[in-house]
């Protein structure tokens, strides 16, 4: 018990780790009204962390990787909606993961979970631009909106960019770890 419980920690830190590089070093700017998205890896191995790790530890590993690019690349006001961002991802990811019996042995129970994944990504930014309309830009409700709503676009890449990274990376690292022995 003892032993898979220090796998999961080391695995949990080590998806940080990429998550963290992987928004660090891949980045695509994408014109926006709200914020200053980009397309990244960031949130496909958050997807990725939570669909090997299980909610806790896959919100975790996600959570710190996003939030620490956040704090140290100048978006430290608005970590907080990061974590968010992620905690509600993982909880839908989770759930459709677990009611598709985490059986992965059909691909397209993995199709499923990172259109999910993506999907999700659609409306957790929505909510952050208006949340970030709102508090941080000073805008009033309903220009926050429209606003969020302009920037949906930038959104949508980054969510099918999510999508596609979910598919193709998924078995390639389940193979990776398991060979490792890692999971």
């Amino acid at each position: 018990m003892r032993n898979s419980q220090l796998r999961k920690i080391i695995v949990t830190a080590l998806f940080a780790a990429i998550i963290f590089i992987g928004i660090s070093v891949f980045q695509i700017p994408i014109p926006a009204l709200i914020g200053r998205p980009f397309v990244h890896f960031g949130n496909a191995l958050t997807a990725l962390a939570i669909m090997f790790l299980g909610f806790g530890y896959g919100t975790l590993a996600g959570a710190i990787g996003l939030g620490l690019f956040d704090v140290t690349h100048g978006y430290a006001s608005t970590a907080y909606l990061t974590v968010l961002e992620v905690v509600i991802v993982a909880a839908v990811v989770t759930l459709v993961f677990r009611l598709l019996r985490r059986d992965d042995t059909k691909k397209w129970h993995i199709v499923i979970v990172a259109f999910v994944a993506g999907f999700t990504k659609i409306f957790t930014s929505f909510g952050n631009s208006v949340i970030e309309g709102v508090a941080y830009q000073g805008m009033q409700w309903h220009a926050a909106v429209v606003g969020a709503i302009a920037s949906e676009p930038a959104t949508i890449v980054n969510s099918i960019t999510t999508f596609v990274l979910v598919m193709i990376l998924y078995y390639p690292l389940k193979k990776v770890l398991n060979r490792s022995g890692l999971i």
